[in-house]
């Protein structure tokens, strides 16, 4: 086997590690339903938006509601547009028998767009409301970790995604600097 193969064959039984642990060991009726609720909130992005939304209400807080919004469209574009095409990966869901809680998504497994947006927009929103950065990294960390849970992703997925998504947010924070300094 070449050492690409190997890499991929230890990286595939630690997704599988994670996988089954979370399923034998974290399973139960309050936290199936939990963790659907959790995850739709990641649904199209739907709690950041509505997060992002409700900030350009506020003309004090217009420009970050913008960068959020910002933020999360670069990371769709890239992960959902691009990255998942390319891949190509079949979600756990697609090779196992899990009981699944939720529809199995549609697109390719990598990476978690729940995962990139959430993370992207908490990127951002941490940036800029330090004071709630816990409870901000704390939501999008339960919004990947769902994704976990319902067996729709693989944990290197959520871990892709989580990345794009601060990459995303460090990508919408510089261009929005330097556009402000380009105003100046």
């Amino acid at each position: 086997m070449t050492i690409t193969g190997n890499l991929i064959s230890i990286v595939l039984d630690f997704d599988n590690f994670i996988l089954l642990y979370i399923q034998r060991n974290m399973h139960g009726h309050i936290m199936d339903k939990a963790m659907v609720v959790i995850t739709s909130l990641g649904n199209v992005g739907a709690i950041w938006i509505l997060i992002a939304a409700l900030l350009m209400i506020s003309k004090k807080h217009r420009k970050i509601g913008f960068m959020v919004l910002v933020s999360i469209v670069i990371s769709t574009i890239l992960g959902e547009g691009i990255i998942k095409h390319i891949v190509q990966r079949i979600r756990p869901s697609d090779i196992s028998s899990a009981n699944r809680l939720i529809a199995e998504p549609s697109s390719y497994s990598f990476p978690s767009g729940h995962a990139a947006a959430s993370f992207a927009a908490a990127g951002i929103l941490a940036k800029y409301f330090k004071n709630y950065a816990p409870q901000i990294f704390g939501l999008a960390a339960l919004i990947a970790f769902s994704r976990l849970y319902l067996y729709v992703h693989y944990p290197t997925d959520v871990l892709a995604g989580i990345i794009l998504g601060l990459i995303c947010s460090r990508i919408t924070i510089h261009m929005f600097n330097r556009f402000n300094k380009n105003l100046k």
